[in-house]
Protein backbone atom coordinates (compact mmCIF):
# COMPACT_ATOMS: atom_id res chain seq x y z
CA UNK A 1 0.00 0.00 0.00
CA UNK A 2 1.60 3.28 -1.04
CA UNK A 3 1.51 6.59 0.95
CA UNK A 4 0.15 9.36 -0.17
CA UNK A 5 1.20 12.95 1.58
CA UNK A 6 -1.62 14.83 1.51
CA UNK A 7 -1.13 18.78 0.90
CA UNK A 8 -2.12 19.87 4.14
CA UNK A 9 1.03 17.88 5.53
CA UNK A 10 3.33 19.25 2.75
CA UNK A 11 2.55 22.46 4.28
CA UNK A 12 3.17 21.32 7.59
CA UNK A 13 6.62 20.14 6.74
CA UNK A 14 7.59 22.88 4.24
CA UNK A 15 6.54 25.26 7.42
CA UNK A 16 8.67 23.02 9.80
CA UNK A 17 11.81 23.22 7.83
CA UNK A 18 11.39 27.17 7.21
CA UNK A 19 10.99 27.28 11.39
CA UNK A 20 14.06 25.46 11.94
CA UNK A 21 16.47 26.93 9.53
CA UNK A 22 15.51 30.52 10.51
CA UNK A 23 16.13 29.20 14.14
CA UNK A 24 19.14 28.07 13.42
CA UNK A 25 20.13 31.47 11.56
CA UNK A 26 19.06 32.94 14.94
CA UNK A 27 21.71 30.61 16.49
CA UNK A 28 24.33 31.71 14.12
CA UNK A 29 23.82 35.13 14.45
CA UNK A 30 23.64 35.25 18.29
CA UNK A 31 27.22 33.01 17.46
CA UNK A 32 28.59 35.49 15.40
CA UNK A 33 27.76 38.08 17.55
CA UNK A 34 29.08 37.05 21.04
CA UNK A 35 32.59 36.00 18.84
CA UNK A 36 32.77 39.59 17.63
CA UNK A 37 32.42 41.01 21.31
CA UNK A 38 35.07 39.14 22.54
CA UNK A 39 37.08 39.38 20.04
CA UNK A 40 36.68 43.14 21.27
CA UNK A 41 37.32 42.22 24.35
CA UNK A 42 40.38 40.52 23.90
CA UNK A 43 41.69 43.36 21.21
CA UNK A 44 45.19 41.88 20.43
CA UNK A 45 45.95 39.62 22.47
CA UNK A 46 47.21 35.96 21.04
CA UNK A 47 44.55 33.06 21.64
CA UNK A 48 46.35 30.08 22.84
CA UNK A 49 44.80 26.58 22.29
CA UNK A 50 46.38 22.93 22.83
CA UNK A 51 46.51 20.44 20.25
CA UNK A 52 43.38 19.01 21.85
CA UNK A 53 41.45 21.98 20.92
CA UNK A 54 42.86 22.75 17.89
CA UNK A 55 41.96 19.41 16.55
CA UNK A 56 38.52 19.89 17.53
CA UNK A 57 37.91 23.17 15.81
CA UNK A 58 40.07 21.25 12.27
CA UNK A 59 37.78 18.46 12.53
CA UNK A 60 34.51 20.69 12.80
CA UNK A 61 35.39 23.59 10.22
CA UNK A 62 36.44 21.15 7.08
CA UNK A 63 33.03 19.88 7.04
CA UNK A 64 32.04 23.33 6.77
CA UNK A 65 34.41 24.16 4.28
CA UNK A 66 35.95 28.09 3.82
CA UNK A 67 32.67 29.69 2.65
CA UNK A 68 30.43 29.25 5.40
CA UNK A 69 33.84 29.51 8.18
CA UNK A 70 33.73 32.87 6.94
CA UNK A 71 30.10 33.69 7.08
CA UNK A 72 30.14 32.28 10.79
CA UNK A 73 32.71 34.79 12.09
CA UNK A 74 35.18 32.69 13.95
CA UNK A 75 37.54 33.87 16.41
CA UNK A 76 40.09 32.46 13.64
CA UNK A 77 40.27 32.84 10.14
CA UNK A 78 39.28 30.48 7.94
CA UNK A 79 42.95 29.87 6.50
CA UNK A 80 44.19 29.32 9.92
CA UNK A 81 41.20 26.46 10.71
CA UNK A 82 42.10 24.34 7.65
CA UNK A 83 45.79 25.01 8.21
CA UNK A 84 45.37 22.84 11.54
CA UNK A 85 43.54 20.24 9.46
CA UNK A 86 46.33 19.62 6.94
CA UNK A 87 48.34 19.53 9.32
CA UNK A 88 46.48 16.50 10.98
CA UNK A 89 46.57 14.81 7.98
CA UNK A 90 50.36 15.02 7.66
CA UNK A 91 50.75 14.07 11.02
CA UNK A 92 48.80 10.94 10.52
CA UNK A 93 51.08 9.85 7.67
CA UNK A 94 54.66 11.05 9.33
CA UNK A 95 56.52 8.07 10.17
CA UNK A 96 59.79 9.52 11.04
CA UNK A 97 59.63 8.44 14.69
CA UNK A 98 59.25 4.75 13.44
CA UNK A 99 61.87 4.84 11.16
CA UNK A 100 63.99 6.09 13.37
CA UNK A 101 63.69 3.56 15.82
CA UNK A 102 64.11 1.10 13.23
CA UNK A 103 66.62 1.66 11.24
CA UNK A 104 70.19 2.76 11.26
CA UNK A 105 72.89 2.17 13.98
CA UNK A 106 72.12 3.71 17.53
CA UNK A 107 74.18 6.29 18.90
CA UNK A 108 77.03 5.66 21.23
CA UNK A 109 75.76 6.73 24.88
CA UNK A 110 76.90 9.85 26.05
CA UNK A 111 78.30 8.05 29.59
CA UNK A 112 80.34 5.54 27.59
CA UNK A 113 81.72 8.41 25.28
CA UNK A 114 82.78 10.39 28.65
CA UNK A 115 84.16 7.19 30.38
CA UNK A 116 86.40 6.51 27.09
CA UNK A 117 87.80 9.87 26.84
CA UNK A 118 88.58 9.90 30.41
CA UNK A 119 90.34 6.24 30.32
CA UNK A 120 92.09 7.58 27.33
CA UNK A 121 93.51 10.93 28.71
CA UNK A 122 94.25 9.30 32.28
CA UNK A 123 96.06 6.84 30.88
CA UNK A 124 98.37 7.63 27.63
CA UNK A 125 100.07 4.31 26.73
CA UNK A 126 96.47 2.04 26.74
CA UNK A 127 95.26 0.73 23.10
CA UNK A 128 91.59 0.88 22.13
CA UNK A 129 91.82 -3.09 23.41
CA UNK A 130 92.66 -1.82 26.98
CA UNK A 131 90.32 0.72 27.18
CA UNK A 132 87.50 -1.94 25.98
CA UNK A 133 88.46 -4.17 28.68
CA UNK A 134 88.30 -1.63 31.05
CA UNK A 135 84.70 -0.52 30.11
CA UNK A 136 83.78 -4.39 30.47
CA UNK A 137 85.04 -4.20 33.98
CA UNK A 138 82.20 -1.54 34.70
CA UNK A 139 79.83 -3.14 32.65
CA UNK A 140 80.06 -1.98 28.84
CA UNK A 141 80.93 -4.16 26.27
CA UNK A 142 81.79 -1.71 23.35
CA UNK A 143 83.94 -2.47 20.69
CA UNK A 144 87.97 -1.48 19.71
CA UNK A 145 86.60 0.06 16.67
CA UNK A 146 83.78 1.96 18.40
CA UNK A 147 86.62 3.16 20.77
CA UNK A 148 89.02 4.35 18.01
CA UNK A 149 85.92 6.62 16.34
CA UNK A 150 84.90 7.95 19.56
CA UNK A 151 88.55 8.61 20.37
CA UNK A 152 89.39 10.68 16.46
CA UNK A 153 85.66 12.40 16.91
CA UNK A 154 87.42 13.79 20.09
CA UNK A 155 90.61 14.76 18.31
CA UNK A 156 92.64 12.45 21.08
CA UNK A 157 95.49 10.07 19.16
CA UNK A 158 95.99 6.53 19.15
CA UNK A 159 98.01 4.77 21.98
CA UNK A 160 101.58 5.80 20.75
CA UNK A 161 101.21 9.03 19.91
CA UNK A 162 99.12 10.22 22.62
CA UNK A 163 102.09 8.66 24.88
CA UNK A 164 104.78 10.74 23.37
CA UNK A 165 102.26 13.90 24.17
CA UNK A 166 101.46 13.49 27.47
CA UNK A 167 100.01 16.11 29.11
CA UNK A 168 101.96 18.13 32.45
CA UNK A 169 99.10 17.14 34.43
CA UNK A 170 99.88 13.82 33.69
CA UNK A 171 103.58 13.75 34.69
CA UNK A 172 102.45 15.74 37.99
CA UNK A 173 100.18 12.90 39.40
CA UNK A 174 102.81 10.22 38.11
CA UNK A 175 105.54 12.12 40.34
CA UNK A 176 103.60 13.93 43.06
CA UNK A 177 105.07 12.57 45.85
CA UNK A 178 108.73 13.72 45.28
CA UNK A 179 108.12 16.79 42.91
CA UNK A 180 108.64 20.27 43.61
CA UNK A 181 108.57 24.12 42.60
CA UNK A 182 111.00 26.92 42.79
CA UNK A 183 110.53 30.32 42.09
CA UNK A 184 111.28 33.99 42.78
CA UNK A 185 108.93 36.77 43.86
CA UNK A 186 109.80 40.19 44.58
CA UNK A 187 108.86 43.00 47.07
CA UNK A 188 109.82 46.92 47.18
CA UNK A 189 111.62 47.68 50.90
CA UNK A 190 112.62 51.11 52.22
CA UNK A 191 116.58 51.31 52.75
CA UNK A 192 119.29 53.48 52.96
CA UNK A 193 119.54 53.82 49.87
CA UNK A 194 115.71 54.38 48.64
CA UNK A 195 113.10 52.36 47.77
CA UNK A 196 114.89 48.97 47.08
CA UNK A 197 113.82 45.40 45.05
CA UNK A 198 114.15 42.26 46.97
CA UNK A 199 114.20 39.38 45.81
CA UNK A 200 112.32 36.35 47.35
CA UNK A 201 112.69 32.66 46.75
CA UNK A 202 110.50 30.20 47.53
CA UNK A 203 110.13 26.29 47.29
CA UNK A 204 107.14 23.99 47.53
CA UNK A 205 106.69 20.77 47.65
CA UNK A 206 103.35 20.07 45.49
CA UNK A 207 101.69 17.23 47.24
CA UNK A 208 101.55 18.71 51.12
CA UNK A 209 101.81 22.56 49.95
CA UNK A 210 104.73 22.94 52.05
CA UNK A 211 107.03 26.20 51.33
CA UNK A 212 110.31 26.89 52.33
CA UNK A 213 111.34 30.94 52.70
CA UNK A 214 114.91 29.59 50.76
CA UNK A 215 116.47 33.33 51.05
CA UNK A 216 115.80 36.71 50.45
CA UNK A 217 118.93 39.11 48.44
CA UNK A 218 118.81 42.33 46.25
CA UNK A 219 121.57 40.57 44.13
CA UNK A 220 120.72 37.24 43.29
CA UNK A 221 123.99 36.52 41.50
CA UNK A 222 125.11 32.81 40.77
CA UNK A 223 127.55 32.70 43.56
CA UNK A 224 123.92 33.30 45.89
CA UNK A 225 121.84 30.96 44.24
CA UNK A 226 124.68 27.90 44.69
CA UNK A 227 124.88 28.65 48.00
CA UNK A 228 120.74 28.00 48.14
CA UNK A 229 121.29 25.31 46.11
CA UNK A 230 123.37 23.43 48.28
CA UNK A 231 121.22 24.48 51.66
CA UNK A 232 118.05 22.91 49.85
CA UNK A 233 119.79 19.67 49.33
CA UNK A 234 121.85 19.03 52.47
CA UNK A 235 121.59 15.45 52.93
CA UNK A 236 119.81 16.08 56.70
CA UNK A 237 117.90 18.77 56.75
CA UNK A 238 117.56 20.22 52.89
CA UNK A 239 114.07 21.04 52.24
CA UNK A 240 114.61 18.84 48.96
CA UNK A 241 116.52 15.80 50.08
CA UNK A 242 113.40 13.40 49.25
CA UNK A 243 112.57 15.07 46.12
CA UNK A 244 113.48 13.75 42.47
CA UNK A 245 112.08 16.73 40.71
CA UNK A 246 112.23 20.29 40.67
CA UNK A 247 110.07 22.50 38.82
CA UNK A 248 111.19 25.94 37.69
CA UNK A 249 111.16 28.27 35.01
CA UNK A 250 113.90 29.80 32.90
CA UNK A 251 114.99 33.05 34.19
CA UNK A 252 118.61 33.31 34.02
CA UNK A 253 118.92 32.51 37.89
CA UNK A 254 118.64 29.10 38.05
CA UNK A 255 122.13 28.84 35.70
CA UNK A 256 123.50 25.94 34.63
CA UNK A 257 125.95 26.00 37.58
CA UNK A 258 122.39 25.81 40.08
CA UNK A 259 121.08 23.22 37.87
CA UNK A 260 124.51 21.25 38.19
CA UNK A 261 124.15 21.25 41.76
CA UNK A 262 120.73 20.03 41.70
CA UNK A 263 121.69 17.04 39.65
CA UNK A 264 124.57 16.12 41.80
CA UNK A 265 122.05 15.60 44.65
CA UNK A 266 120.00 13.51 42.60
CA UNK A 267 117.18 16.22 42.08
CA UNK A 268 116.66 16.46 38.72
CA UNK A 269 115.70 20.18 37.17
CA UNK A 270 112.40 20.14 35.47
CA UNK A 271 112.48 23.82 33.40
CA UNK A 272 109.72 25.21 32.05
CA UNK A 273 108.54 26.33 28.33
CA UNK A 274 108.54 29.80 27.76
CA UNK A 275 106.45 32.45 29.31
CA UNK A 276 104.32 29.74 31.33
CA UNK A 277 103.50 30.74 34.33
CA UNK A 278 100.83 28.63 34.89
CA UNK A 279 102.66 25.16 34.70
CA UNK A 280 103.57 26.43 37.91
CA UNK A 281 100.28 27.51 39.32
CA UNK A 282 100.75 26.06 42.75
CA UNK A 283 103.73 28.51 43.65
CA UNK A 284 102.35 31.69 41.75
CA UNK A 285 98.71 30.89 44.18
CA UNK A 286 101.02 31.17 47.16
CA UNK A 287 102.87 34.17 46.00
CA UNK A 288 99.32 35.46 45.73
CA UNK A 289 97.86 34.90 48.88
CA UNK A 290 101.53 36.38 50.55
CA UNK A 291 101.21 39.64 48.90
CA UNK A 292 97.39 40.06 49.74
CA UNK A 293 97.58 39.13 53.07
CA UNK A 294 100.64 40.35 54.04
CA UNK A 295 103.08 42.36 52.09
CA UNK A 296 100.87 44.64 50.46
CA UNK A 297 99.38 45.56 53.44
CA UNK A 298 102.84 46.45 55.30
CA UNK A 299 105.42 49.22 54.65
CA UNK A 300 108.55 47.14 55.15
CA UNK A 301 111.78 48.97 56.22
CA UNK A 302 115.42 46.66 55.85
CA UNK A 303 116.21 43.56 55.47
CA UNK A 304 115.22 42.51 58.78
CA UNK A 305 111.54 43.81 58.82
CA UNK A 306 111.50 42.06 55.24
CA UNK A 307 112.10 38.45 57.05
CA UNK A 308 110.23 38.81 59.50
CA UNK A 309 106.94 40.00 57.96
CA UNK A 310 107.98 36.76 55.74
CA UNK A 311 108.29 34.22 58.02
CA UNK A 312 105.52 35.11 60.12
CA UNK A 313 103.36 34.83 57.47
CA UNK A 314 104.73 31.34 56.33
CA UNK A 315 103.87 30.10 60.27
CA UNK A 316 100.36 31.69 59.71
CA UNK A 317 100.02 29.72 56.44
CA UNK A 318 101.59 26.25 57.69
CA UNK A 319 99.50 26.16 60.57
CA UNK A 320 96.16 28.39 61.37
CA UNK A 321 95.28 29.07 57.28
CA UNK A 322 92.94 26.44 55.65
CA UNK A 323 93.49 25.66 52.04
CA UNK A 324 90.61 25.07 49.57
CA UNK A 325 93.35 23.20 47.51
CA UNK A 326 93.86 20.48 50.63
CA UNK A 327 90.16 20.39 50.92
CA UNK A 328 90.28 23.58 53.62
CA UNK A 329 92.13 21.07 56.04
CA UNK A 330 95.23 22.74 57.31
CA UNK A 331 98.86 22.17 56.04
CA UNK A 332 100.12 21.08 60.07
CA UNK A 333 96.95 19.50 61.45
CA UNK A 334 96.09 19.91 64.87
CA UNK A 335 97.54 17.36 67.23
CA UNK A 336 94.38 16.46 68.97
CA UNK A 337 90.85 17.39 68.03
CA UNK A 338 89.64 20.37 69.96
CA UNK A 339 87.64 20.14 73.27
CA UNK A 340 84.66 21.77 72.34
CA UNK A 341 83.84 22.98 76.39
CA UNK A 342 86.93 25.14 75.74
CA UNK A 343 86.73 28.53 74.88
CA UNK A 344 88.45 30.00 71.71
CA UNK A 345 91.32 31.86 71.35
CA UNK A 346 92.67 34.22 69.03
CA UNK A 347 95.69 34.60 67.51
CA UNK A 348 97.59 37.45 66.16
CA UNK A 349 100.94 37.92 64.06
CA UNK A 350 101.81 41.32 62.71
CA UNK A 351 99.60 42.91 64.94
CA UNK A 352 96.90 41.54 64.18
CA UNK A 353 97.28 40.95 60.49
CA UNK A 354 96.84 37.94 60.18
CA UNK A 355 94.60 36.10 62.71
CA UNK A 356 92.96 32.63 63.24
CA UNK A 357 91.30 30.91 66.27
CA UNK A 358 91.37 27.70 68.36
CA UNK A 359 89.78 26.22 71.03
CA UNK A 360 92.39 26.53 74.23
CA UNK A 361 94.29 23.43 74.69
Amino acid sequence: MKFVAQPWQLMLIILAGWIHRQQQQEVIEYLRTENAVLKEKLGKKRILLSDEQRRRLAVKGKVLGREQLAQVGTLFTPDTILRWHRQLIANKWDYSDRKEKRTGRPRTRQVIVDLTVKFAKENPTWGYDRISGALSNVGYNICDSTIGNILKAQGIEPAPDRERTGSWETFLKAHWDVIASIDFTTVEVWTKGGLTTFYLLFAMELKTRCVNFAGCTTNPNEEWIKTVARELTNSEDGFLKSKKYLIMDRDATFSKSFRACLRREGVKPVRLPPRSPNLNAHLERFFGSLKSECLYKLILFGETATRRAVSAFVTHYHTERNHQGLDNELIVPMVRPPDMDAEIETTERLGGLLRSYRRAA
